[in-house]
């Protein structure tokens, strides 16, 4: 990076360079209607207080954020979460990967926010460019594995979109976020190489967990989430060894394992995975 990064405040022009960069990376023909935040946690709660809902309704067991943003929202099937002043979802969701049909989040019934978190791994899934006004989140650092520079955009119809803006004043992102993620976002050949990594290790870490008795219940080429009747005890068990997964309180069976990082990491978990088998 540039001295300038660093030392100097970010140029609006930086900014607005960033985010038609990323116009085009998620091909939204008009790069005012996105705006770049500092992740999508600080969204949800900047846009909690922009989208007036007495009743919102966040489709099934998902993200906890929403909830923080609202915590008023209820959680409910997708059914009934149509008929909410505000839905609230992630496509695909956290943790199970479960797609919701774009034509079902087009409808103008209600206002909509849609959570792409995990969406770049198969952008022709994504509810842009057509999301017919509903108000839909991006993540950084998921795709690109840098989720320590907190960054996030929110694309939405442009008097939402310059209503954010005004909340967020003159200088959201700093100069290194904006410099690293403009060349991020531009690297078309990378994007192709992680979209490929990404889909094989999910393929791989489904493939060794179904091997040592766990039930596959989804994911998506970030994760995979995973059943069985031992997961305290293989949640304990992993954490002797260093690894870390997550478990959750509204489905006691379940696991979600995040991709190993390496050779290594793969070793770790196929060894931990062993003891536990043969301790079972």
């Amino acid at each position: 990076m540039a001295d300038q990064d660093w030392q100097r405040l970010p140029e609006q022009e930086a900014l607005l360079a960033l985010e038609d960069v990323a116009a085009d990376y998620f091909r939204v023909d008009k790069p005012e209607q996105v705006v770049a935040v500092q992740g999508s946690d600080m969204a949800l709660r900047l846009l909690a207080r922009l989208i007036p809902a007495e009743r919102v309704g966040v489709v099934g067991h998902s993200y906890s954020g929403y909830r923080k943003a609202w915590p008023h929202a209820e959680v409910m099937p997708f059914e009934r979460a149509l008929k909410a002043d505000l839905l609230i979802c992630a496509n695909p969701n956290n943790p199970d990967g479960t797609w919701i049909e774009e034509r079902y989040l087009q409808c103008r019934r209600n206002q909509r926010v849609v959570d792409e978190a995990f969406a770049d791994a198969d952008p022709r899934l994504s509810l842009l460019p057509r999301r017919n006004g509903a108000v839909v989140l991006r993540s950084f650092g998921k795709f690109f594995g840098l989720a320590g520079l907190r960054l996030g955009f929110v694309i939405a119809d442009r008097p939402l979109a310059q209503r954010l803006r005004d909340q967020l004043g003159d200088w959201p992102i700093s100069g290194p976020a904006i410099a690293l993620a403009r060349r991020a976002y531009a690297d078309r050949d990378w994007h192709a190489a992680q979209r490929q990594r990404l889909t094989g290790a999910s393929a791989q870490l489904k493939a060794l967990l179904g091997d040592h008795g766990l039930i596959d219940a989804g994911g998506t080429a970030h994760f995979r989430l995973a059943e069985t009747s031992g997961a305290a005890g293989l949640f304990d068990h992993l954490c002797w060894h260093g690894i870390l997964v997550r478990p959750f309180a509204e489905r006691p069976l379940a696991l979600r394992f995040g991709l190993p990082g390496n050779e290594r990491d793969w070793s770790r978990l196929t060894t931990a995975l062993d003891q536990w088998s043969i301790s079972r």
